[in-house]
């Protein structure tokens, strides 16, 4: 699976999401490639299986057509560890 993690400017938000999406990542040892890029990119991906971002940005890459894992809180492992949980698990199981 691959995912891409953007924020407005792609600098600290994109970048400290991608090192705590990675940790999780490897505790569980998905098979998850990560890059990240500023919001204004997103259109330049076409092989990407979601978009972890802040949720307030999670409209905007909705409407552009991708998949998108909103998260409120930047410092809550936990809740990143949970919607990526979900996410492999729906990919390991479709209905």
């Amino acid at each position: 699976m691959k995912g891409l993690i953007v924020c407005r400017t792609g600098m600290g938000s994109s970048l400290m999401l991608k090192i705590k999406a990675q940790k999780i990542i490897d505790k569980h040892g998905w098979d998850i490639e990560l890059e990240h890029d500023v919001l204004s990119g997103l259109n330049t991906y076409r092989d990407i299986d979601f978009v972890l971002t802040m949720k307030d940005l999670t409209p905007e890459i909705e409407a552009s057509g991708f998949r998108a894992i909103g998260i409120t809180d930047l410092m809550n492992s936990e809740e990143m560890d949970a919607a990526l949980s979900q996410l492999v698990s729906e990919k390991n199981n479709p209905r």
